[in-house]
């Protein structure tokens, strides 16, 4: 059985929804990130980096949403298979997920990570506009191409799950970001949450009853 080490309400979530609309049996060990889980020798031994998501397979364990979700999709079927048509575009949008969008809410979330405190208020803005930007993109995409973003398929749960934290940070901001501005991305994410995978994994989590297209706001995120 695959082992997904997991904290709620992060990129393993990510996982979760994919594996559990697949049908994939996971192992879940919780992280206590607050006690220090992500800093422990054994967690680092498996991450070096200190982050979650870390799925183990039987090839060894894999960190990063975006490669795991790529290693899921490959071994189960679960998106295109090298050598089809859709296969560049479904590379393509899964690594502008994980480089781009999700990168930039990273920075959203945490810009003292990136900047000193007298430039958080300009990184916020630019990383707000960035995002506003690639989800237009990734609405055409959806658009032109829905057979790649199926409801919690790896490109649906990464996308739904980015989604919902933009409307939840930054928790001390005025609100920025609304999902009705998007309605494709909308219709999608009230797809997505009514899936029973996506029911199930929100009761357990937390996550609220409509956990993409309406989340309650974020904690603020410690330093």
């Amino acid at each position: 059985m695959l082992r997904l080490h997991h904290s709620p309400d992060t990129a393993a979530t990510i996982l979760r929804l994919v594996a559990r609309e697949a049908g994939i049996a996971l192992d879940i060990v919780s992280i206590d990130r607050r006690a220090g889980g992500l800093d422990s020798p054994a967690y680092r031994a498996l991450n070096p980096t200190g982050t979650i998501p870390v799925l183990e397979t039987p090839q060894g364990p894999v960190s990063e949403t975006g490669a795991a979700l790529l290693w899921l999709a490959e071994t189960y079927g679960l998106g295109p298979a090298p050598g089809t048509p859709n296969r560049p575009a479904f590379l393509k949008w899964l690594f502008f997920l994980s480089n781009t969008l999700h990168a930039d809410l990273i920075r959203m979330i945490r810009p003292w990570r990136h900047v000193d405190p007298e430039g958080e208020p300009a990184m916020i803005t630019l990383a707000a506009a960035r995002i506003l930007n690639s989800l237009g993109l990734i609405e055409a995409a959806m658009r032109r191409t829905p057979e790649l973003f199926p409801p919690l398929g790896p490109l649906s749960a990464y996308l739904v799950v980015l989604t919902r934290w933009a409307a939840q940070y930054p928790a001390e901001h005025v609100t920025w970001f609304h999902l009705d501005a998007f309605p494709g991305l909308a219709e999608h994410a009230a797809k997505a949450e009514a899936r029973p995978a996506a029911v199930a994994i929100a009761a357990e989590e937390d996550l609220g009853h409509r956990p993409f297209t309406a989340p309650p706001r974020g904690e603020i995120p410690s330093r």
